[in-house]
C-alpha cells in the first residue's frame, strides 16, 4: 500500500510540474521582454555623472580625436517627448522594424548614419551593403568606441545587442554572416539612425 502511495504522490509532483511549467515560461518571457525597459522618469542605471569617450566626425566623414562626454542620460518621458512613436519603441524598448518598410536600407548616398538620440556617428555609407534583408546593413562601425555590445537572450536565442555608446539607444544586432573580410552584419533598424550627407 505504501508504495502505491509514493507512486501516487509521484505522479501528481510530475503532473503539477508539467502544469506549472508554462506558467514559469510565460514568466520568463513577460521578464524577457521587460529587459531594459525604464519607469516613467527613471535614469540610466550607469549614473547621472557616467563619461564616456567617443569619436566625433564631421559632416564631411573626417574622424576626430577621441573626446570624453558626458553619457547622455533623459528620462523616459522625455524620450517620449523627442521622438515619434516607432523611434521610442525601437531605441528605448527594444523593439524592431518591420522589414522592408523603409528607405535607409536602399538608400546608397555618401554620408554619416548618427544615432537618433544623440547624434554619435555609428555607420558610414562605405560599409553598408546589401543583405536582403530589408534593413540598413554594415559591414562595421565608424569606431568601436561610439557602440557597446550586450548579450541578448529575448528570442531565447543568443544574439549579440547592438546599442549606442553614448545614449544606450538599441540600434539593433550584429551577426557573423556578412561579406569579407570582416564576416560581420550590423542589421540596423532605420528607426535607431539619421542619415547626414558627407558634405
Amino acid at each position: 500500500m505504501r508504495l502505491v502511495f509514493e507512486a501516487l504522490k509521484e505522479e501528481i509532483t510530475r503532473r503539477r510540474a508539467l502544469l506549472i511549467t508554462p506558467f514559469a515560461f510565460a514568466g520568463l518571457v513577460a521578464i524577457s521582454s521587460r529587459k531594459g525597459s525604464h519607469s516613467e522618469d527613471s535614469v540610466s542605471a550607469n549614473g547621472p555623472n557616467s563619461e564616456v569617450v567617443i569619436v566625433p566626425f564631421q559632416d564631411n566623414g573626417e574622424r576626430l580625436a577621441p573626446v570624453t562626454v558626458p553619457k547622455l542620460i533623459r528620462s523616459d518621458s522625455q524620450w517620449r517627448k523627442l521622438l515619434n512613436a516607432e523611434q521610442y519603441y525601437v531605441t528605448r524598448r527594444q523593439g524592431t522594424d518591420t522589414a522592408f518598410t523603409g528607405t535607409y536600407y536602399l538608400l546608397h548616398d555618401r554620408g554619416l548614419f548618427r544615432c537618433i538620440g544623440c547624434g554619435t556617428a555609428l555607420f558610414c555609407s562605405d560599409a553598408k551593403f546589401d543583405s536582403g534583408t530589408g534593413w540598413p546593413s554594415f559591414t562595421a562601425v565608424v569606431a568601436e568606441e561610439n557602440i557597446q555590445t550586450n548579450r541578448d537572450m529575448s528570442m531565447f536565442i543568443e544574439r549579440v545587442e547592438v546599442a549606442c555608446k553614448r545614449c544606450d539607444a538599441h540600434l539593433g544586432h550584429v551577426f557573423n554572416d556578412g561579406p569579407e573580410p570582416s564576416y560581420l552584419r550590423y542589421c540596423i533598424n532605420e528607426s535607431s539612425l539619421t542619415f547626414v550627407r558627407c558634405s
